[in-house]
This record gives structure tokens, C-alpha cells and sequence, in this order.
């Protein structure tokens, strides 16, 4: 790469990724899904709210006819492992909770060449999403296998991907034939406009395109990641000038990948799309000179990440808060039926500022120092 080029090939769409991964090994012992977020506003008061929903399918080789959670005691005395289609529904912010309804595999169908899943009577394509997610209270205090609170959550959605963040040859088709790694990653939407009616537990908001700060990826493989990090805003704007930065978004995922096994020590996946360029920090693209280090600290009241990332030509510094109160220690069960994520701080409403800066001659010149708001959030490790 010369000297001064930024990179803009990792911002490309790549909807084949978007296809349904769960054949050979990762059909026994495997998890794929498809994870949305995006704010809505009270009809009735205004009042805005942060909602995400996930369409979740774990080892579907394992049953057929009914849903084998593996969170049930029995099941957990047999080490039996999870099978099923789950529907992850929620809201962050004021009174933050996760519903989870759980499918037979056999109410389950999905593509491999496109994103096109159903699970009951809930849909998902590449520009719709209709569905509901009910859990009585009686449901969520008898069953703790369900890993859910209580409440109900119904949507009508059309979608629309504006900037991907394409995380390179690491989840291309040839390493997805060796499931080389325990969690892939691609993110068609990391600037995503939404746009349709939420109905939360009777309460109904509209989702409006221009300010509903939306998202979309997935993730699929065998196992989590941990530490697990993820942060991403398409909220932005400059400091320096008070312009909203429309055509951005910031992204970064991971934590402590493996590759056949092998851990490969603290590294991210991430850029900033800025106004129509990709500055990219991607470890595995060691050409481009990318190195990023983390930190998470868990407040009494307030969660803060810090991320400083480079490569040849730029330098990123962000700093994130979101308050605990409006978080979720949000629940999954890896397809081996162990919960070890017990501690996965998870939130869609932080807040925070991004220094970007291009490198001349050893000098760092800023570009932008930039505000981020609706800001999706996630930290845990596992239990010791």
C-alpha cells in the first residue's frame, strides 16, 4: 500500500456472507445469527427508545421437532448439548430487558446464498423484518432455562444497509470451509436506516430512517470470544465544525481470536468510515501496518472502553462510557451448552468522542474530533 492511501476496499458489501453458514461440524456444534439494532420513538409521548433483535439458530442437526435448551438442569447433568431457533428481542436504556422465544429447528428454514430466514412466523431478508417476542412473567420466573425477563416486543421493519464494514479474507469462503476460526464476523450495515413501527409491551413507537442511528451484522462459528468487545456508531459529529458526519459510522469488534485453535492474543477487527473514506485498523491485514489495544474498566455506576488504533498512515483514539443502569448482562449459551459469558455487559446507548489523525513525517495532524452518540457496547470474560 503507498504511502498516504487510505483504505476503501473494507467498507464493500458482501451479501454472500450474509447466508446461512451452519453445514459439516458447525451443524453439531455451531451457532449462526443475525443481530439488529436501531432507536424508536413513543408514539405517544415521544420518548425515544434503543431496541435490538436477533435471529439465532444453535447446532440444528442435534433435533428436529422440539427445542433442546442447554440451560435445562437435566439437560445440564447430561451434558446435552443446545439445538433450536431462538428469537432475541429488547430494548436498552430505561428499564433495559431481553425476551427470548425458542423454535424446533423444524419451524426454521434459511438460505446459503442470501439473507432469507423465517423462525415460526418471524422474517428476515435484506430489506424486511416482521416478527414478535413474548415471555409471560410466570415464563421467565419458572423456566430459568430461557435466560429471559418478561415482557413482549412486536416489529415491522423495512431495512436499509448504507456502509458495511468488510472484515477481509478472515471470513472468506476458503477460510469458512476450514472454520478456521471459533467466531467470524461481517457486517453489512454498520450505518443502517430502519424504518417501520416497534410495539413494546404494548407501547408503540415509530422507527424513522434519518434518526434511527441503526445497525446490522452477524456472527457465526463454534464457539465465543473472550474478552469479547464490540463498539459501533453511526451517530456522529464534528467538534470542530458542528457538522453531522452523515456518511460516517465507527466499528470495532473482537477481543481474543482464536485461529485452528490457537489464541491470538488481544487484537480488534475495526475502522471509521469518515465521510465517505475507510480508515482501517485489521489485524490480519499486516501489510497495512494495523495494531489496536483496548481497555475495559467497570465502574460503580459507569462502563468506560478506551481503544487507541494505527496503521501506516492514520492514528484513531475513542473513548466510550455507557451508564450500567441502561446496560444488559446480556445471556448466550455456547453450542457445548456451557454459559460461561455470565458478565457480558451489553448496551446500545453510550456516549463518547473519536480522535482521528493522519501521520506526516512522524508528526500527527488531527482530522476530526468527533462525538458519537446511540452507541452499541459490549464487554465480558469469561468466568474463571
Amino acid at each position: 500500500m503507498r504511502k498516504g492511501q487510505v483504505i476503501e476496499g473494507m467498507n464493500k458489501s458482501d451479501l454472500s456472507r450474509n447466508g446461512y453458514m451452519l453445514k459439516g461440524p458447525l451443524a453439531v456444534t455451531g451457532y449462526d445469527w443475525w443481530w439488529h439494532n436501531f432507536t424508536g420513538y413513543s408514539r405517544r409521548t415521544g420518548e425515544e427508545r434503543t431496541f435490538f433483535i436477533e435471529y439465532y439458530i444453535c447446532n440444528p442437526a442435534l433435533s428436529r421437532d422440539n427445542p433442546v435448551l442447554g440451560q435445562l438442569p437435566e439437560n445440564k447433568i447430561l451434558n446435552k448439548k443446545p439445538s433450536y431457533a431462538m428469537i432475541k428481542a429488547g430494548v436498552w436504556g430505561r428499564e433495559p430487558k431481553q425476551l427470548h422465544n425458542f423454535y424446533p429447528i423444524s419451524e426454521f428454514t434459511a438460505s446459503e446464498a442470501s439473507l432469507n430466514v423465517r423462525i415460526g412466523n418471524c422474517i428476515l431478508t435484506e430489506k424486511r423484518m416482521e416478527g414478535k417476542c413474548r415471555v409471560t412473567k410466570e415464563e421467565a420466573l419458572l423456566h430459568p432455562e430461557y435466560m429471559s425477563d418478561a415482557g413482549s416486543m412486536e416489529w415491522e421493519l423495512t431495512i436499509h444497509k448504507k456502509i458495511a464494514y468488510h472484515v477481509g479474507y478472515g471470513a472468506s469462503k476458503f477460510f469458512r470451509e476450514l472454520n478456521a476460526f471459533e467466531m467470524f464476523w461481517h457486517a453489512e450495515g454498520i450505518k443502517t436506516k430502519y424504518s417501520g413501527v416497534v410495539i413494546l409491551d404494548g407501547e408503540i413507537y415509530d422507527v424513522f430512517p434519518e434518526k434511527s442511528f441503526g445497525y446490522a451484522d452477524k456472527n457465526w462459528g463454534r464457539d465465543f470470544t473472550s474478552p469479547w468487545l464490540w463498539i459501533s456508531s453511526c451517530d456522529l459529529r464534528s467538534r470542530i465544525t458542528g457538522k453531522i458526519l452523515a456518511n460516517s459510522a465507527i466499528e470495532f469488534g473482537g477481543g481474543r481470536p482464536k485461529a485452528f485453535g490457537i489464541p491470538l492474543g488481544g487484537k480488534l477487527l475495526g475502522g471509521l468510515f469518515y465521510e465517505g473514506k475507510m480508515y482501517d485498523y485489521n489485524f490480519s491485514k499486516v501489510w497495512t501496518g494495523s495494531k489496536t489495544r483496548f481497555q475495559f474498566r467497570e465502574g460503580e455506576n459507569m462502563n468506560i472502553w478506551k481503544v487507541k488504533a494505527s496503521n501506516i498512515d492514520s492514528e484513531l483514539e475513542l473513548i466510550l462510557k455507557c451508564p450500567k443502569t441502561e446496560m444488559l448482562l446480556i445471556n448466550y449459551e455456547a453450542p457445548n451448552g456451557k454459559k460461561l459469558h455470565n458478565r457480558l455487559w451489553n448496551g446500545g446507548t453510550g456516549y463518547g468522542r473519536i480522535k482521528l489523525y493522519k501521520k506526516d513525517k512522524g508528526r500527527r495532524l488531527l482530522i476530526d474530533e468527533i462525538e458519537m452518540r446511540h452507541t452499541g457496547c459490549e464487554y465480558g470474560e469469561y468466568d474463571k
